[in-house]
C-alpha cells in the first residue's frame, strides 16, 4: 500500500488550496450551466486540463514513459478514470436540479467516506482527540446546514432526485480518491492526472455540443474557462497532497470547502445580486461553521500515535 512522504506542511498547504478552489467552484458552475449543457461543460473542463497539463509536462520532459505505464496498474487507472468521470457527471446533474449550497452539503459525504477509506484501506489511525474532532465536525455540519437539511426533507421530487445524484457522486469520488492514492506507488500525481483527464475527455466527447461554446457571451465563456483551470489546479493540488499526507487528514481539511462556498455566495450576491440568489447565514449556522473548522483542525493537526 502507498505510504505518505511525511511532508505534512506541504500536504496541508495543497489541501487548503484545493479547499479554496473547490469552495468557489459551485458558483462558477451554476453560472456556466445557465448557457451550456452538463456534458459540454464536463468535456471542456477535462480536455482543457489535459491539453494544458500535457504541454506543461512536455516542456519539462516529464511525460509518462511506456515503461512507467506498463509498471502501473492499468485496471486501477481505468477505475480511477471511470469513477472521476461518474463523479463529474452526477455532481453536475445534481447541481442543475438543486442549488450550490445544497450541492456542497451533500458532496461532503465524499470527504467523510475518504477519511473512513483511509482508515480501512491504508490502515491509518485516529487518536482519541481526532475521533472527538470527527464528532465535533459532524455536529457542526448539522448546525451549519440546519436550514438546508430541513428544506431537503420537505423538498419536491426533482430536488430530491438531484440530491440523490450528488450523494452517489460523493461515493464514487471517494473510490476515485483512494485509487488515486494507491497509484502514487508507480506514477507521479501529474502523470496520473494527465491520463485521467485524457480518459475522461474521451468518455464525454461523443455527448459534447462543441458548437454551443462559440455562442457564449463574455461572462459565460469566462466562467467556463475558470471552471477548466479550477479543475486543473485543484485536482493537481489534491492529488499531490495525497503523496505527502494521510488521506484521512486530507479529507478533514477538505471538509472546510462548504464554508468557503457559503462565504463566496454571500460576497457575490452582495457585489452582483443578479448573478446568484443570496443565502443568509443564521447565528446557528455561524456556530456550526466554527465547530466544523475546529473539528477539521483537530483531525488534521493532531499528532499521530
Amino acid at each position: 500500500m502507498h505510504h505518505s512522504s511525511g511532508r505534512w506542511r506541504l500536504g496541508l498547504a495543497l489541501s487548503l488550496l484545493t479547499v479554496f478552489l473547490w469552495g468557489i467552484l459551485p458558483i462558477a458552475l451554476t453560472v456556466t450551466l445557465q448557457a451550456l449543457d452538463v456534458y459540454t461543460v464536463i468535456w471542456f473542463r477535462f480536455l482543457t486540463s489535459f491539453v494544458l497539463l500535457a504541454v506543461y509536462l512536455g516542456v519539462r520532459g516529464k511525460l509518462p514513459t511506456l515503461q512507467q505505464l506498463r509498471s502501473s496498474s492499468g485496471k486501477l487507472l481505468a477505475l480511477a478514470t471511470l469513477m472521476l468521470a461518474a463523479n463529474y457527471f452526477l455532481f453536475m446533474q445534481g447541481l442543475a436540479l438543486t442549488t450550490p449550497t445544497n450541492a456542497e452539503v451533500i458532496i461532503q459525504l465524499a470527504t467523510l467516506l475518504l477519511g473512513l477509506g483511509g482508515l480501512v484501506v491504508f490502515q491509518e489511525r485516529y487518536t482519541l482527540h481526532q475521533w472527538i474532532g470527527v464528532s465535533v465536525l459532524i455536529f457542526g455540519y448539522i448546525l451549519f446546514f440546519n436550514e438546508q437539511i430541513t428544506n431537503l426533507l420537505t423538498a419536491r421530487a426533482t430536488y430530491l432526485f438531484g440530491s440523490s445524484l450528488i450523494a452517489l457522486g460523493a461515493a464514487v469520488w471517494a473510490v476515485y480518491a483512494l485509487v488515486q492514492k494507491q497509484l502514487l506507488q508507480s506514477l507521479s500525481s501529474a502523470n496520473i492526472m494527465l491520463i485521467i483527464y485524457g480518459g475522461c475527455a474521451l468518455l464525454f466527447a461523443p455527448f459534447a455540443r462543441v458548437e454551443t461554446i462559440f455562442t457564449l457571451d463574455s461572462l459565460h465563456l469566462g466562467m467556463l474557462l475558470f471552471c477548466a483551470l479550477n479543475t486543473l489546479i485543484a485536482y493537481g493540488a489534491f492529488a499531490e497532497s495525497l503523496e505527502h499526507w494521510q488521506a484521512s487528514r486530507v479529507s478533514a481539511v477538505l471538509a472546510l470547502a462548504p464554508i468557503v462556498t457559503i462565504i463566496s455566495v454571500e460576497l457575490v450576491s452582495v457585489i452582483v445580486p443578479s448573478l446568484i440568489p443570496v443565502e443568509h447565514l443564521t447565528l446557528i449556522a455561524i456556530l456550526g461553521a466554527c465547530l466544523v473548522v475546529g473539528g477539521s483542525v483537530a483531525i488534521a493537526l493532531e499528532k499521530s500515535n
